[in-house]
């Protein structure tokens, strides 16, 4: 018995530390990928979006806040690959692990449900995930630059603003992809892959043009994240968004397409708007699609099992009602 119970102690010691190690691969992923597309505003360096922090909601939401030490070991891997660690960069960590934290802790209190099935969670993972949460990083780390003398006071808000942003785009464009990537299914019907197919061609094809194009036509892209909202809800619709909030990040960086010839306050203002616009636009309304579904769902269901009822009591009650049949007494006269 013992023997079982140290082989069952040691699995789930194997799996924790897996789960560990492949949380701070995604983040030193997910921060290189961040670290390709920066944009420079009064001198500092910023990332538009750093997945990092989507990824690492997600995480503690998927699988607990023991996962933790994989935040932090993710943060100080991409801290490393920029520069030497430093007291600044052990409070970086502080705040990179931190924020995350109060983001899982603000959503459990709320009673978030990760399947996003409710615009209630999609709110929350909004406004407590991503706007309230991120507050924490992105506060620590400016103040931590000011201090360290990194950072003049003068530019403190800045440089503060678009890294709350960044890390809150994160939140709202990495993490809802990552919560329902298991629940994914693929379309049964023939006709649904059909759509799919014709929704992911004009996306590949469309998105890249409205994107890089010297006209202002970013406003061509809502089109397209509708559909995908009202046809394949949450899944197909964050997507799509991730996919437009890439595609505009990388013009912006690049100062291409509508972002030619733009200050580098309009840039990451223009770029900032068109991210939480899509995602928001993607997240509520693909929200409010699932909810009606799953009410209508859960109408059908309720009307079926009373019919079923209804049935068993017409039929229970049908033999009482029935006269008995008089046997024939063969000594009567």
């Amino acid at each position: 018995m013992a023997g079982v119970v140290a082989r069952q102690d040691l699995r789930a010691s194997a799996v924790y530390v897996l789960q560990t190690l492949a949380v701070a691969a995604c983040s030193y992923a997910g921060g290189r990928l961040g670290l390709l597309y920066e944009l420079r505003v009064d001198g500092s360096v910023v990332s538009p979006i750093w997945p990092p922090t989507g990824i690492a909601v997600a995480s503690l939401l998927l699988l607990g806040p023991r996962v933790w030490p994989g935040i932090t070991l993710g943060a100080m891997l991409v801290i490393v690959h920029l520069t030497s660690l430093s007291p600044v960069s052990l409070g970086l960590l502080f705040g990179s692990t931190a924020a995350p934290l109060c983001a899982y802790l603000l959503l459990r209190w709320d009673g978030f449900r990760t399947d996003l099935g409710r615009l209630r969670d999609c709110l929350s993972l909004v406004f407590l995930g991503g706007i309230a949460a991120m507050l924490v990083s992105s506060t620590i780390g400016a103040v931590l630059l000011v201090v360290s003398g990194d950072l003049p006071a003068g530019r403190f808000w800045s440089v503060w603003l678009p890294w709350w942003v960044g890390d809150a785009m994160g939140v709202l464009l990495i993490a809802p992809v990552l919560l329902l990537l298991p629940r994914v299914r693929s379309p049964v019907h023939w006709s649904r892959w059909k759509e799919a197919v014709a929704l992911a061609a004009v996306t590949g094809v469309l998105m890249p043009i409205v994107t890089h194009s010297p006209a202002s036509l970013l406003f061509s892209v809502y089109p397209l994240l509708i559909w995908a909202a009202l046809r394949f809800e949450l899944p197909g619709s964050m997507l799509c968004a991730l996919y437009a909030s890439v595609l505009a990040t990388g013009a912006a960086t690049a100062r291409a397409g509508p972002f030619e010839g733009l200050s580098d306050m309009q840039i990451m203002i223009n770029l900032h708007a068109f991210n939480a616009a899509s995602a928001l636009t993607a997240l509520l309304l693909s929200a409010v699609v699932t909810e009606q579904h799953n009410t209508r769902r859960s109408v059908e269901q309720a009307c079926q099992e009373l019919v079923e009822v209804l049935e068993h009591l017409t039929g229970g009650e049908s033999a009482p009602h029935a006269r008995p049949r008089r046997e024939t007494d063969p000594g009567a006269g």
